[in-house]
């Protein structure tokens, strides 16, 4: 059983983890838990993300920062971890939803795109 043996944190955060996975299929309710305000014993972080696994999808952003977004071994359940220039860790966080909003297009990103591709073609067209 993967949960045997797990520290006093870590297996209620595993239920938190299986509850909020239950939401998200009944109601689609999104559910963000960041490690880094957890009170977490030395090794636990690293116990937590080895007990999750790493599944099929892994991006990688560069921006203001590298971040990056692993689906763990259970689909919908998702570990997105920020370090700044150093590749300090500054940020973990696990994000219980279809896709983490990091990597949605931002409405304000798609317009600016819109224009910027209806110029190239009137450039072109002509």
């Amino acid at each position: 059983e993967a949960a045997a043996g797990l520290t006093h944190n870590v297996q209620p955060l595993l239920h938190e983890i299986r509850h909020a996975l239950a939401r998200l299929l009944d109601d689609g309710g999104h559910t963000v838990i960041d490690l880094r305000s957890l009170p977490l014993a030395p090794g636990e972080e690293e116990t937590i993300i080895s007990a999750l696994g790493q599944g099929e999808v892994h991006a990688r952003l560069d921006a203001l920062g590298r971040s990056d977004i692993v689906e763990t071994t259970y689909s919908g359940v998702w570990l997105v971890t920020h370090y700044n220039d150093s590749e300090a860790v500054v940020g973990r966080f696990i994000e219980i939803t279809e896709l983490p909003a990091i990597l949605k297009s931002q409405r304000e990103d798609m317009s600016d795109a819109l224009i910027e591709l209806t110029q190239e073609l009137e450039t072109t067209d002509t």
